[in-house]
This record gives C-alpha cells, sequence and structure tokens, in this order.
C-alpha cells in the first residue's frame, strides 16, 4: 500500500480513499491465510462457493473490521506520523461515511456466508470481526500491554474460517493453523511497537515497550520467536504435514529467530524494522509451504 502522504491529500481519487480504509495489505495477508485453510482441509479442489463466497465473505469482513478500526483510532492516527495521512485523520472521508461503509461491508460478508457457505463460517467471522474492531480497539488496545496477545486470537482466525468454509466444522488441524498465527502475532506486533514505542507514548497507548521498556519487550520477541519455531513444527508431529513442511518451518523460524536475538543485542531501531518486515516474509512463507507440502505425493492429507 503506497503511503498517503506521498501521494497528496487531492490526488487520490475516493474509491482509493475507502480503500484505503480497508487495510488492503493487511487483509491481503489474512485472506491468503484463509485460502490456504480451505485447501488444506480437503485432498482435491475446493468447491466453488467456498472458494469464491467464502473468501470474499471473509474479505469484506476483515475489510468492515479494518473501517470500523480505524474510525474508533481517528484521534490516535491523528497523532501518529505512520498514520496521520489515513483518510479519517485527513478530513477526507467523515466518521459517518466510514461507519456506512463499514456495515455495508459487514451486511455483504454475512449474508454471503449465510446463503453460499455456512452459518458456522458466518458467526465465526462475526465473532472475528467483534473481536478485533470492538474488543481489541476499543478496549484492549487501551487496557493493558498484553492487548496484542489476547486480542491476537481474532487476527489468529481468517484459516479457521476458511477451513470451516469447506468442511462445516472446527477440527485439530485448524486450530494448530490458528495457534501459529496466534503465537506469531506479538513478536510481528511488539517488533513494530518497538520502532514506533516514542509515539505510543504520546498517544497513551500502552504498549509493552511503553510499559516495560524497550528491553524487556526486544526479550519477549526473543521468547516468543523460540515459541513459535517450536509451534510451527506441530503439524510436523502431529503428521498433518510431512518432511518438506518440516524443512521450510526450521528454516524460516531459524531466520525469525535469528533476527529476534540480533533485536535483541541492539538498539537500533532499524532492525525492529527489518525483523518487523521479515514476520510478514515468514508467516507468507510458512503457510506457502504448508500449501505445498499439501499437495506432494505422500505428505499432508494430500
Amino acid at each position: 500500500m503506497a503511503d498517503t502522504a506521498s501521494l497528496g491529500a487531492a490526488e487520490l481519487p475516493l474509491w482509493r480513499e475507502y480503500l484505503e480504509l480497508c487495510k488492503p495489505r493487511v487483509v491481503a495477508l489474512i485472506c491468503f491465510t484463509a485460502v490456504v485453510g480451505m485447501l488444506l482441509a480437503v485432498p482435491g479442489m475446493v468447491p466453488l462457493n467456498a472458494l469464491v463466497a467464502g473468501n470474499l465473505g471473509i474479505f469484506l469482513a476483515a475489510s468492515a473490521a479494518a473501517v470500523i478500526n480505524q474510525v474508533v483510532d481517528a484521534r490516535v492516527d491523528a497523532q501518529m506520523d505512520r498514520t496521520r495521512h489515513r483518510p479519517l485523520p485527513t478530513g477526507r472521508v467523515t466518521a459517518a461515511q466510514a461507519l456506512v461503509f463499514a456495515a455495508v461491508l459487514a451486511v455483504l460478508s454475512m449474508t454471503l456466508l449465510v446463503v453460499w457457505v455456512n452459518v458456522l463460517t458466518a458467526v465465526l467471522t462475526f465473532a472475528s470481526l467483534i473481536g478485533y474492531a470492538v474488543i481489541y480497539t476499543a478496549y484492549l488496545k487501551r487496557a493493558t500491554p498484553q492487548n496484542i496477545v489476547i486480542g491476537g486470537a481474532a487476527g489468529a482466525a481468517p484459516p479457521v474460517l476458511g477451513w470451516t468454509a469447506v468442511t462445516g466444522s472446527v477440527d485439530p488441524p485448524a486450530l494448530l493453523l490458528f495457534l501459529i498465527i496466534f503465537v506469531w502475532t506479538p513478536p510481528h506486533f511488539w517488533a513494530l511497537a518497538i520502532r514506533r514505542h516514542e509515539e505510543y507514548a504520546r498517544v497513551n497507548i500502552p504498549m509493552l515497550p511503553v510499559t516495560h521498556g524497550l528491553q524487556y519487550t526486544r526479550l519477549h520477541v526473543l521468547l516468543y520467536a523460540a515459541l513459535l519455531l517450536a509451534v510451527s513444527l506441530l503439524p510436523f508431529a502431529t503428521h498433518f504435514a510431512g518432511w518438506p513442511y518440516a524443512v521450510a518451518a526450521l528454516l524460516l523460524g531459524g531466520r525469525f529467530l535469528q533476527w529476534a536475538v540480533r533485536l535483541y543485542r541492539t538498539q537500533d531501531s532499524a532492525v525492529a524494522s527489518a525483523t518487523f518486515r521479515y514476520s510478514i516474509i515468514y508467516l507468507m512463507g510458512l503457510f506457502a509451504a504448508l500449501l505445498v507440502d499439501h499437495y506432494l505425493p505422500g505428505h499432508g492429507l494430500g
């Protein structure tokens, strides 16, 4: 997503402003993990209704949650360098317009999921929307430095949603996918919070580096990266994935751990930014490895 600061307020057409509200890069990662959850749930091809309607419904719900998040955080966003050029702080879209947009997205999402997928996926998707947009954004984010740990459950839901869209049930492999993202979320976000800790302090958001200090947060990034490496091997340990995935998980996780060690040993904020960027590559690579392993003869469910 291009930074709107570099584009200028007058240069973005209205549809781009609404697209910015949806946090398209974040939502793209959400949809990617949901698609992987769908494909891992079956040995062959995913039914067309689940693939199309399911992903569109999840996409719309995630977008609605992103819009509500920005409405709630508009005042804070206006005071942070990273977010002050978003459509709401700049006044290019009003809060009322954004809320109507979010409501339309949410209604379309639930309609698609109930009518063309299944009720369980619709209920879980709606719960994830509320978990992120309301429980995390409006309460947890301002209530506890463990906000991202507790609120991470909503962000870890997409592969489960993809799985239930195909199977109509929540099964153990789907929970493993949930667990991987749940453990990945704190080191991913805390690396960014280290880089932006002064901004969070300025707006009184109790992120871990603000309340407990940078070194304490660096230690927790390291501990979670080590835990993530162990958790990422559970699909192999439970025979859900094979050796190709295990090798990829060790390589990707080892590199993440290497970045976490480097972050722990340095005061350089550029390392925090690099660790944050790698965490995104890590998650995409890990889920891609699960998918490749799944379709290799003799591995996974494929």
